[in-house]
């Protein structure tokens, strides 16, 4: 889908003054015609991301730990032995707080200690679509009881954005110079030009529990759609009207 966004700016005799080094003008003679336009582009994802962990809990600070600890490199060994290099598992998160429950407060009472909650979690990329149901099943059987995602990206988008960089740029130009015929010119010129990206996902999973998740049948394994991503090229350019 486009959009385009267009602003009509006379500017008679405009000239270019020296700002930063980065930023380059280019003076017009001309009225000016500034537009935004973006197109975006759908492909399959070819990798995903998913967080992990474990949550633990203890009577002591120390015990919360030491389980987490075990399953925790439980989890980790079992991605290294489904092929993921350890350079794509990152902890992204690591606590411990105590918990209490708060029933009888009410009543004047103090409130009851629970333990110390322990909750570890990692970030893992998965760059075979076709795994992450068998991975997410095989994370569960390690001991994982927490979960967010896949969140499906296109790892090589080269060729994504090219073609999105293309349409908008295309369809710039023509609306630029359909707008410089209404107002009686007969062609354009390219002044200055800014580009932004967005790449935009699908797919979710979510576990609560290593109970809830796996009482699927151990047979069936968890099903995954990897859907469509976009990749959105958005581009800014003004043009000259040229009689």
């Amino acid at each position: 889908m486009k959009r385009y966004a267009a602003v009509a700016a006379i500017a008679v005799a405009a000239f270019a003054f020296p700002t930063a080094a980065a930023e380059i003008q280019i003076a017009s003679a001309g009225p000016v015609v500034e537009l935004t336009v973006s197109d975006n582009v759908n492909a399959k994802p070819d990798a995903a991301t998913v967080s992990a962990g474990v949550t633990t809990r203890a009577m002591g600070a120390n015990e919360a730990a030491r389980l987490n600890a075990v399953r925790m490199d439980q989890i980790i060994n079992r991605l290294k032995q489904l092929g993921v290099a350890a350079s794509d598992i990152q902890t992204n998160s690591f606590s411990l707080n105590p918990l209490y429950s708060y029933n009888n407060s009410n009543e004047g009472r103090q409130p009851t200690f629970l333990g110390y909650d322990v909750n570890n979690q990692v970030t893992v990329k998965l760059r075979d679509i076709a795994k992450i149901g068998p991975a997410l099943d095989a994370l569960v059987a390690a001991g994982a009881n927490s979960f967010s995602g896949p969140n499906f990206v296109l790892d090589n988008d080269t060729a994504a954005r090219t073609q999105a960089r293309k349409n908008a740029f295309t369809s710039a130009e023509a609306r630029a110079r359909e707008l410089a015929g209404y107002a009686g010119f007969k062609s354009v010129r390219l002044l200055e030009l800014s580009e932004v990206y967005q790449t935009m996902g699908g797919g979710y999973f979510r576990g609560e529990s290593a109970v809830n998740v796996s009482s699927v049948s151990s047979q069936t394994a968890t099903p995954i759609q990897p859907g469509l991503v976009g990749i959105s090229a958005q581009l800014t350019v003004k043009y000259e009207m040229i009689r």
